[in-house]
């Protein structure tokens, strides 16, 4: 029960950007765990979570595990070096990459844990993503084409 309980801790906070043990508390029963918040805060403990600055200025929990800026630095520039189009269809993109890029970029862009990305794929000089919703693969299909045109 604990393993499950810590998996589902682990996918919440790269969920959500929970800053409260009390907002985790509450994810964890809407999942359907029967926890205390002493559970939580002996769990948090045990995950070794730390709370890391937001894109938003907030405090959030983490494993700390990913530099955000360092990844969020080494994503920007490998996708504006080597990106060459980005499309959508229903909730997937299609990135364009120039040959033998497309790899690079996808495995930047996994580290960055887009709250909205469910997956990725990447061949020579194709990226596939796919998106929670339409809506999410719109928003981040105008988002990249920001960064090409940047």
């Amino acid at each position: 029960m604990k393993n499950r309980r810590h998996a589902k801790i682990l996918e919440l906070i790269k969920e959500y950007d929970l800053e409260t043990q009390d907002e985790l508390l509450r994810h964890l029963r809407e999942a359907g765990f029967d926890v205390t918040q002493a559970t939580v805060s002996r769990d948090i403990k045990e995950l070794r979570l730390v709370k890391i600055l937001s894109a938003d200025g907030r405090y959030k929990y983490s494993t700390g595990s990913e530099n955000t800026n360092a990844m969020s630095a080494k994503f920007y520039s490998l996708f504006t070096d080597s990106a060459l189009s980005v499309d959508s269809a229903q909730n997937m993109l299609v990135i364009k990459c120039m040959n033998g890029m497309a790899q690079a970029v996808c495995a930047s862009m996994d580290a960055m844990f887009w709250k909205n990305f469910v997956g990725t794929l990447a061949g020579e000089d194709t990226i596939f993503v796919v998106c929670r919703t339409e809506a999410a693969a719109m928003e981040a299909q105008e988002e990249l084409k920001k960064l090409l045109r940047s």
